[in-house]
């Protein structure tokens, strides 16, 4: 079967291949392909009994498929944003830290998050008191700063005291209270 026919073909289990090929394939997928080399590149970085090298060989192929998929609009970049922040999170919490590598250093996520995030911890909470009235875009808003920030209670233990650390223990808090 060649490669075209393989694209073409639903029947096809990703899971079956190799990361090479996986990887090949993933150069020129897009759209519901690119989420199932995702999908299949997640599962393999999960499997406990692969070396902890082999696991992040896979965790990365998931997360460059998971970048390449972002949409135009809002809830698209946050969704791609908040499963690359909760996958670097567990390889960080399963397989180890790598400070060499940004995507599995703690501190270079703890940055990317305050990054993501438009509010203070302060400002949302100030929000999130009176949700209810609230436009629609705002509760979105606030409901996109909570899927956000749900790695951060694994994360925290990871990062060195400081002022990065300390905001993302208010958001820990915070997040509670949020739609």
């Amino acid at each position: 079967m060649n490669a075209d026919a393989e694209r073409e073909d639903p029947s096809c289990d990703l899971s079956t291949w190799t990361i090479e090929r996986l990887r090949s394939f993933a150069e020129d997928a897009q759209g519901r392909q690119l989420e199932s080399v995702r999908v299949v590149a997640q599962g393999h970085a999960y499997r406990a009994g692969e070396p902890h090298e082999v696991r992040k060989q896979w965790a990365k192929l998931s997360l460059q498929a998971n970048r390449r998929l972002q949409g135009d609009g809002p809830w698209d970049e946050a969704r791609a944003v908040q499963q690359n922040f909760m996958l670097r999170t567990w390889v960080i919490d399963q397989v180890g830290p790598d400070y060499e590598d940004d995507d599995w250093s703690p501190e270079a996520l703890a940055s990317d998050t305050v990054t993501a995030l438009a509010f203070t911890p302060a400002e949302a909470l100030a929000l999130a008191d009176h949700w209810c009235g609230l436009a629609v875009e705002q509760i979105g808003e606030l409901r996109r700063h909570k899927n956000l920030t749900a790695h951060l209670d694994r994360l925290v233990d990871h990062l060195q005291p400081g002022p990065v650390r300390e905001q993302l223990l208010a958001w820990t808090e915070t997040r509670q209270h949020l739609p």
